[in-house]
């Protein structure tokens, strides 16, 4: 066989391994794409204060799975469906909610601390647990996990806070799993819960 000819079939065969590849990148689930993009770059240390006041770092949460929500107590519509939504689910998981952990993690450090988010927290299912901590953490943990949040100022002399309003998913070992967006169909949330849990 000539040279001419082999070069032209490694060419083919380049060009058809190419194709193949963007195909299977179209066809690839957002969620999947998600996942294997974010796993190394989501999550990290960080050390915040619970709702007791007692320190408490990602170390705590080894060993389960965790779902993790950022917002604030002030939030007037995202943050409480949320977290009415998160808890629903958590009813329905029945004992297979046991074998996660549940977080709600506020970027409002001005306002937000341990006696705030012990009152906040206590309108919905207990296993959620209240974090809060102050400007350096809060930015901390926010650039770890790639949270967005904004002070935006409000007319009346005040503030509210834009923020990512997805729930995070994260296995046992800390690394990132996937997302509960807003809006997502209550099925479809439960489902992923229920497999992060059964693979605990």
């Amino acid at each position: 066989m000539s040279m001419r000819k082999i070069w032209l079939l490694v060419a083919g065969a380049i060009a058809i391994l190419a194709v193949s590849a963007v195909f299977a990148f179209l066809l690839t689930p957002p969620e999947r794409l998600q996942q294997s993009v974010g796993v190394a770059a989501i999550g990290g240390p960080f050390t915040l204060v619970d709702e007791e006041g007692r320190t408490v770092s990602e170390e705590d949460f080894r060993g389960k799975p965790t779902v993790i929500y950022f917002g604030f107590t002030f939030c007037p519509d995202v943050c409480p469906t949320t977290l009415y939504e998160l808890s629903g689910l958590i009813k329905r998981l029945g004992d297979d909610a046991e074998k996660l952990n549940f977080v709600f993690v506020s970027v409002d450090w001005e306002r937000d601390g341990p006696e705030k988010m012990k009152d906040y927290v206590s309108a919905f299912d207990p296993h959620i647990r209240g974090l809060s901590g102050n400007e350096e953490q809060i930015e901390k943990i926010a650039k770890a996990y790639k949270i967005y949040y904004k002070k935006v100022p409000t007319d009346d002399g005040d503030y509210t806070i834009d923020h990512t309003a997805s729930v995070y998913l994260m296995d046992q070992d800390g690394k990132f799993v996937g997302t509960l967006n807003y809006g997502e169909d209550s099925d479809s949330m439960f489902a992923k819960l229920k497999r992060l849990a059964e693979n605990a």
